[in-house]
Parts: structure tokens; C-alpha cells; sequence
């Protein structure tokens, strides 16, 4: 890389709108939608979509709620020709879809697109040309009126290919292509050439496109420029402003929601952002940005994965594990401090009245994209008590006092530092198991047990636990059922334990709910234990907790 790159790169030139307007607006409602998968991230494949993958693309963007579809560019070849041609023969676009294709401005390439989309009952054709500098210089050599004649022209094929087919309910789009590195008074000049030949109305508008085919600047100089061709393109109400941002400084979807402040009414982009070089602004994150500021976006997205699974299937592209919203890993924490937030924020939501979403580092719940919370907070070395009693509440419906979530905390702790990788449920399940003496084969072990209360108010528990194998007969007294047991245990066994906390709760509802119960104990010497029980009775799962302190006090 070059120590002073302004020997080879300049700063992009800032647009001349001292009283802009874009930066003191909020987005209020959606903007009109347009995919282009099957068109832009079509041709950005390593291996172009077949008629098969078209057909379940096309019907995934109808059920994700796209109103208006660009399926392809026909004259590109038979495939595309004959997969447009046949959603119109085999009446497959539904009444309030419209499809749209593309079209360079050559009089051949413009009469194939009218060809394929013979007997549809409505349809957009999208003309486009390149406009800045660089391709009048570069590509095409040629003046600023030649291009503006490319324009003109496929403008007056346009018209005279709808007026030779009447029966389509016909609509129109022009792209100044490379929008966003061009003078703006010429792109306004081209656009304006263009509406003069095809007349749009307030009731029939022309759709113009702006495209920043090649990002090159940050996204307030694309609102700028946005802003200045809405303010100065004459007739505003008989147009339609349409983004189409491709991401090659990564700001893709920052550049079309400024460019939505700044007048914009549509964008077109493709769902998880695929497209030429870094890709076109992914429309699932913008449409689900804007589902988090409370605006409904139209498109639905309650079924992420479902989409996910259609979109890497015909794109044989895969979705990155962190992109926005859809990611395998996007509502996962792994950090102790993130872990015990998102867990306190689940608890403040359910103890709150309201329904409004307000859980730290989750600007989205995942239940609203079909996600569960199984995968929000996941155990590794890096975690902390309240992601490891987190994952015990999701999978066992248990809740641990906080101080036992220290506690036990340190086991997993030693687990994931000697294992090197992710714990799951079953591994974290497994050690609180062992850190408790819940499993089977434990030294003291209840067979069986009774209380009555004494005529002076007394609690007597008398019950058979088993000893290192042996059935031994116990019984003492206390003003309580767990003093009462510790008095049966100190007095048989001579384990002498004083209880610093207690505390118990139901797993689940209803006839099947069973307790929870847990003892925090102190030895003779001062030593702290643990003890847990789980029983369908919730006296039984006190005595079992007591009993599981009483064998961690044993050793």
C-alpha cells in the first residue's frame, strides 16, 4: 500500500447543498420494493440460476411479499428469454406483482424484452445507459449528446413498442447508469430528455433510478445527490425516485436509507445483499432496520430461516454466520458481561407490562424471525454465571440463586478451559449433574421419608437413606422440614451443616410441573456447600437438596 495514497486516489467532491434537509428527517413508512435477484444477483453467480431455481426464487420473493420482481434481462439468451416468457404464458405472477426486466438502449435488445413479456397483464421495462465521465471517456467515447441520444432514443422504442401492445398495462424505468460518479445537471438533463419523450404523469409516473453503481463516496454525499435531483428534476410528482446502492465501501444499506431521508420513494436490491463485486444493498437488513424503529417494511421476514434456506440454495452462496438478522450466530453471545445483560433484560421484559422490545444487545427478538432462544447465549471459555444459568433455564427450567450460579460457574469454567471449545446444553447439563450429586450412586441417598408435627409444634422427619449401601433408619427434630432433617443427619451420621439460604421453585405448569429446591449449607468449619434437589413433590426436592449438601460436605 502506498504511504500517501493521494498520489493515486482523490476525495470524492461534495455536493453544493448547504440548506439540506435529509439529516433532520426520520423514515415514517416503507419505500416501494423492487428485487432484483433474478436479474443483478442472477448474473453475479458463479453458476446462473437454472428455470428450477428461477421458479422457487420467483416464489419465494412473491411469499416474502415483493411487489415488484426484475426476473431477468431476456435478451441475454434463451434461458432468461424463455423463463420470462413463461411466467406470463403459464399465468404464474399474481394480480398485484408486477414484473419488470431490463434492457440496454439498442432497438434489437429493447424489442426482444417487449417480445417476452407478449400477453402480460402489466409490466415495467427498465431502460438504462451509463452516464458519468469515466464511461462517456473510457467506455463508450463518446459527448455528453451522444449519450443523451442513446437515452432519447431507446426512450421513442420504449414508447412505440408499448403503443404496438396495447393490452399490457405498460410502465417505464430509466436508469442513468453510474448516477452516482456523474454530474448531477447532466444526469437531471438526461432524465429530463427521457420524460419528455414518454410523458409521465402524476398518475402514471416514469420510474428514474439513480444508481450508485460503483460506491465511491460516503453515504451523505449519495443523500446529497439524491436530495439535489429530487429538488431540481422538473415535474417531482410525475416520477418515481429509485435507489439501486451496491456496497463497494461496505455502506450499502447506509447510502439507501439516506437516500430514503433525502426524497427516495423505492429501492431495488436482493435479499442478503448479493450482487457484482461486494453486492447490491441486501434488503433484508434494511427492511428489518426499519421493522426495529417500528415502522413496518411489508416484507416478511418471520420465517428467516426458511428464506435463508431457499436464497443459499439458488445462489449456492452461503450467509455469513454474523450478517445482520440472519446470521447463525447474530443473537448468540458468548462474553460473560453480554451473556448476564441479555439475561437480566429477558427477566425485566417478562416482569415488565408493556410490549415494547428492550433487551441489551438484542435490537431485534429473534421470536419475530422464527428464531428461538436456545441459541442466544452459548458456553464457552469466555462466559460467565449468568450465560452458564442462562442455558440451565432454557434447557432445564432451572434457576439458580445467584449465588450458586457463581459457584457453579467456576465448574464450567475448569471444563471449558480443559476442553478448548464450545459447551452445549449436554455438557453443561452433565457437569451440574456432578458439581451437585444429583446422579444416581451418590454416598447418602433417600430411600424413603415421613413427617409429623410434634404436640409442642415441633417437626419430626424420619425417613431410610442409604449409606455407602446400607439402609440406615434416621429421624430427628426442628422447627422445620429441613432443620428437622439436618438434626436426623447430624444426629446418624454426625454431618453437622447449617443452612445460610434457601430457596425453591416449579419447573413448568400444570400436572406435570415438577420443584426445584436448593440449600446453601455451612460445615463445621466454616466451608460452603451446595445442594440441589429436583422432585415432582416439593418437600421431597427440600430433603434431596439437603441430602445433596450433606454429600458435597462428605467429600
Amino acid at each position: 500500500m502506498l504511504r500517501n495514497p493521494s498520489t493515486k486516489y482523490r476525495p470524492f467532491p461534495q455536493v453544493n447543498l448547504p440548506d439540506r434537509q435529509w439529516p433532520n428527517r426520520t423514515i415514517t413508512q416503507p419505500p416501494r420494493w423492487l428485487s432484483t435477484d433474478m436479474r443483478d444477483g442472477n448474473q453475479a453467480l458463479i453458476d446462473p440460476m437454472d428455470a428450477e431455481k428461477k421458479n422457487r426464487f420467483f416464489d419465494l420473493l412473491v411469499k416474502v411479499g415483493l411487489k415488484e420482481i426484475e426476473v431477468g434481462f431476456p435478451s441475454a439468451g434463451a434461458t432468461e428469454f424463455d423463463f420470462i416468457s413463461g411466467l406470463v404464458q403459464q399465468d404464474r405472477i399474481p394480480d398485484d406483482v408486477v414484473i419488470q426486466v431490463l434492457t440496454q438502449s439498442r432497438r434489437d435488445l429493447i424489442e426482444k424484452s417487449f417480445e417476452s413479456l407478449r400477453g402480460a397483464k402489466k409490466a415495467i421495462v427498465h431502460l438504462y445507459n451509463a452516464v458519468s465521465p469515466a464511461w462517456r471517456r473510457i467506455v463508450f467515447d463518446m459527448s455528453r449528446d451522444e449519450v443523451r441520444e442513446v437515452a432519447t432514443n431507446g426512450a421513442m422504442i420504449l414508447r412505440d413498442q408499448a403503443a404496438a401492445q396495447p393490452g399490457t398495462d405498460w410502465l417505464f424505468e430509466y436508469s442513468p447508469e453510474t448516477f452516482s460518479t456523474a454530474e448531477l445537471d447532466f444526469s437531471i438533463e438526461v432524465c429530463e430528455a427521457v420524460m419528455e419523450i414518454l410523458r409521465p404523469t402524476p398518475e402514471k409516473p416514469l420510474i428514474l433510478n439513480l444508481p450508485a453503481t460503483v460506491e465511491a463516496a460516503t453515504p451523505n454525499i449519495y443523500a446529497d445527490q439524491i436530495e439535489y435531483f429530487c429538488r431540481n428534476i422538473r415535474n417531482r410528482d410525475s416520477v418515481v425516485i429509485s435507489l439501486h446502492t451496491h456496497n463497494d465501501r461496505g455502506t450499502g444499506v447506509a447510502a439507501s436509507e439516506l437516500g430514503l431521508l433525502a426524497g427516495a420513494d423505492r429501492v431495488e436490491g436482493c435479499l442478503f445483499g448479493n450482487g457484482e463485486r461486494t453486492g447490491n444493498v441486501d434488503l433484508v437488513t434494511l427492511a428489518l432496520n426499519m421493522y426495529t424503529q417500528g415502522v413496518d417494511p411489508k416484507l416478511d421476514f418471520s420465517d428467516i430461516d426458511s428464506v435463508i434456506g431457499t436464497v443459499t440454495y439458488c445462489n449456492n452462496l452461503p450467509v455469513h454466520p454474523r450478517h445482520p438478522y440472519a446470521g447463525d450466530l447474530v443473537f448468540t453471545a458468548f462474553s460473560g458481561s453480554h451473556q448476564d445483560a441479555i439475561k437480566k433484560g429477558f427477566a425485566a421484559q417478562e416482569a415488565r407490562n408493556d410490549e415494547l422490545w428492550d433487551v441489551p444487545y438484542l435490537p431485534i427478538d429473534p421470536k419475530d424471525l422464527g428464531r428461538d432462544y436456545e441459541a442466544v447465549i452459548r458456553v464457552n471459555s469466555q462466559s460467565g454465571k449468568g450465560g452458564v444459568a442462562w442455558v440451565l433455564q432454557q434447557d432445564q427450567g432451572l434457576k439458580l440463586p445467584k449465588r450458586l450460579q457463581a459457584n457453579f460457574s467456576r465448574h464450567v469454567q475448569a471444563l471449558a478451559d480443559e476442553s478448548s471449545r464450545e459447551l452445549n446444553a449436554a455438557d453443561i447439563w452433565s457437569a451440574f449433574q456432578s458439581a451437585y450429586r444429583l446422579e444416581s450412586g451418590q454416598p447418602i441417598q433417600l430411600v424413603e421419608w415421613d413427617e409429623r408435627r410434634a404436640a409442642n409444634g415441633e417437626r419430626i422427619f424420619t425417613g431410610t437413606i442409604e449409606v455407602d449401601g446400607v439402609e440406615n433408619s434416621i429421624s430427628g427434630r426442628g422447627n422445620g422440614l429441613i432443620s428437622s432433617v439436618l438434626g436426623a443427619l447430624e444426629e446418624a451420621e454426625g454431618i453437622r451443616l447449617d443452612v445460610q439460604s434457601y430457596a425453591e421453585h416449579a419447573i413448568g405448569q400444570g400436572s406435570n410441573a415438577r420443584a426445584a429446591a436448593y440449600v446453601e449449607a455451612t460445615d463445621a468449619e466454616g466451608h460452603t456447600h451446595w445442594g440441589v434437589g429436583i422432585d415432582e413433590d416439593v418437600a421431597t426436592a427440600s430433603v434431596r437438596a439437603v441430602l445433596s449438601a450433606a454429600n458435597a460436605a462428605r467429600g
